[in-house]
């Protein structure tokens, strides 16, 4: 007779367990909602390191390439020392590289910072190749194969952009290509408050 309640037991629970999956789904789900509805841009991802000190540079230069004629600088502490810098982070095997490239080339031709770029993980023939088709905004390379530089300036994914003061403090960070939104409402913003000192 007690076989009746005790099965009934198992049966709950086995329901239970068996919506246990759809309900972790739901919430997962609605959290993820909220996040895409909340209007934030998702390129814009908090970084540590704004506010602190840029992660020490010392990559080797990107063989091959050049700058007015003569071979394109390293890119290490002293390239950027003093100097309001833009570091890119970069490769001729991402599309949104590409896509973003004409926005890195107007930006280098700013006489107000000068821009940098870490070549991440690529083929060295391939990362000239990029340069040669696309145009060079870069007045230093540093070449990245192994991807430990972009461990310690914490990239999420390439392309992805770092705003560096005189001093070495990293001002700003983007994630992701610029467009005119992200130029307008985040770097150009992170510029001008950089030059006024404050």
């Amino acid at each position: 007779m007690s076989a009746g309640p005790e099965r009934r037991g198992l049966a709950k629970g086995r329901i239970a367990l068996a919506l246990l999956p759809l309900t972790v789904f739901a919430c997962l789900a609605a959290i993820f909602w909220s996040q895409l509805d909340s209007g934030r841009d998702i390129s814009e991802i908090p970084s540590a390191l704004i506010g602190t000190k840029a992660p020490s540079l010392a990559l080797p230069p990107l063989e091959g390439a050049t700058l007015k004629d003569a071979p394109m600088p390293a890119l290490t502490d002293a390239a950027i020392k003093g100097k309001l810098t833009l570091v890119n982070v970069w490769a001729s095997w991402c599309v949104p590289c590409r896509a973003e490239n004409p926005i890195i080339l107007a930006l280098a031709k700013d006489p107000r910072l000068q821009v940098v770029g870490i070549n991440y993980k690529d083929q060295t023939d391939n990362a000239l190749r990029f340069l040669q088709e696309l145009g060079n905004p870069f007045s230093a390379v540093g070449v990245d194969p192994r991807g430990r530089a972009a461990i310690d300036w914490g990239v999420y994914g390439i392309p992805e952009s770092y705003l560096v003061a005189p001093d070495g403090t990293i001002l700003y960070k983007r994630v992701g290509p610029f467009d005119d939104r992200s130029l307008s409402e985040g770097l150009m913003p992170a510029i001008e408050k950089a030059l006024a000192g404050s």
